[in-house]
């Protein structure tokens, strides 16, 4: 068994397009109209067949009150792993990104958590 999808609920689907391929790198892999809202996934340039993240709408009633629980926490809605956090936490930010967490070293684990304009705190980690 292997993780296939994920997702992350998103404001606005165009928007959260443009960020997450356009900012932060990836590539959209699926863009399906459905009703009024998009099946919209993204995946890793590096691993183009495998796990998608899919851009969910943030359509349901439930899921602003989770969102903005998450956000008031600093909880991050997820992960993504990177080689080196320093250096992509400078790429970001020089590309305007705002991080809520700046590096932060934890023993082998190394950690920066930014604001995805969408809604979400996302985490960038690596593991030495």
């Amino acid at each position: 068994m292997r993780i296939h999808l994920t997702s992350v609920f998103v404001d606005d689907q165009a928007k959260a397009l443009h960020f997450y391929t356009d900012v932060l790198g990836f590539v959209k892999k699926h863009d399906v109209p459905v009703g009024e809202a998009r099946w919209l996934t993204v995946v890793s340039p590096e691993d183009p067949g495998g796990t998608e993240l899919l851009l969910e709408p943030s359509g349901h009633p439930a899921v602003r009150p989770y969102k903005d629980a998450l956000v008031q926490d600093g909880i991050p809605a997820t992960s993504f792993a990177v080689d080196d956090v320093r250096a992509e936490f400078d790429r970001l930010r020089a590309l305007g990104v705002h991080f809520t967490q700046e590096p932060l070293e934890m023993g082998r684990i190394t950690t920066a958590v930014f604001d995805d304009t969408c809604g979400n705190l996302i985490q960038i980690v690596h593991s030495a």
